[in-house]
């Protein structure tokens, strides 16, 4: 069944007796190109967060060995079981995938098999799934997610571009994110007030740089808590116990200008304040 027709997706919602909830950021993809393209990055399995009504679902079921779905709105669940049902290679799993063990669910579902993530994220959830997905422990070759654009534009920044914050350092020291293309909001069913991209995040094996990564984003959450301060005094806020001169003394180490701002930082330097820091 191919759910890429905006009276259909209504017409199916409305004969099951669901509604598009908003607390669940409930935007569903139509466009075929799209979903096709989100599809492409799919690998031998692939978990799926948020699938809706199946619209994304059943792309990536022709394109994967198996395709896990994790769908916390419980009255989806009995359309997604209908819209799925010719399909063998899928499983649902009714959760919250912020609270879900993703590790016991990826080592239970995909035995044997290189697993990426592709999803629509709904905007509420977006950067805190994200950063689950990342930091989970769970080796995804590829992250490929659906995300409002000006958060696209934060995951890809580079230092010293205006978009350049702490999720773009988070997500650095993951992996390399790049958007695949951009979505307006015309292609989703209801649309939303904002348009959306496609990210695809190709995760490393390896950290790019050495140190704690708990040590790192302790120093870029202090660096980028008060935007508008200088790092010298960013730091000084935001990491209690520290004084000033010892940060004074680090940056100079590092060869920190300390009136530069964190935004001009890379993760590099990040690494290297957070590694002197500890002494």
């Amino acid at each position: 069944m191919r759910l890429t027709d905006a009276g259909t997706v209504k017409r199916i919602m409305e004969e099951n007796g669901a509604v598009f909830k908003k607390k669940f950021g409930q935007n569903f993809l139509t466009s075929e190109n799209v979903l096709a393209r989100i599809a492409e990055n799919a690998d031998e399995g692939v978990l799926e967060i948020g699938p809706g009504i199946g619209s994304l679902t059943d792309f990536l079921c022709e394109k994967a060995k198996k395709v896990v779905s994790v769908e916390i709105d419980s009255s989806l669940i009995p359309i997604l079981e209908k819209t799925m049902a010719d399909r063998d290679n899928f499983r649902l799993v009714e959760g919250d995938a912020l609270k879900i063990d993703l590790e016991k669910l990826v080592a239970d579902e995909f035995p044997g098999m290189s697993v990426s993530v592709c999803a629509n994220l709904p905007y509420y959830i977006t950067t805190p799934v994200l950063t689950r997905l990342l930091s989970c422990g769970v080796p995804f070759t590829n992250l490929t997610v659906m995300v409002q654009k000006e958060v696209a534009s934060r995951l890809c920044a580079a230092p010293g571009s205006p978009e350049y914050g702490a999720i773009s350092v988070f997500c650095g020291y993951y992996g390399k994110a790049r958007k695949i293309l951009k979505v307006p909001a015309g292609c989703f069913v209801p649309a939303p007030k904002v348009d959306s991209a496609v990210v695809r995040i190709d995760l490393f094996r390896e950290p790019p740089v050495p140190g704690d990564p708990e040590d790192i984003f302790r120093v870029v959450r202090a660096a980028f808590g008060q935007r508008r301060k200088t790092l010298s005094n960013a730091l000084s806020s935001g990491l209690p116990g520290v004084t000033r001169q010892e940060i004074a003394d680090v940056l100079s180490a590092c060869g920190v200008d300390p009136s530069a701002r964190g935004e001009t930082l890379s993760l590099t330097q990040f690494a290297e304040i957070a590694e002197k820091l500890k002494g």
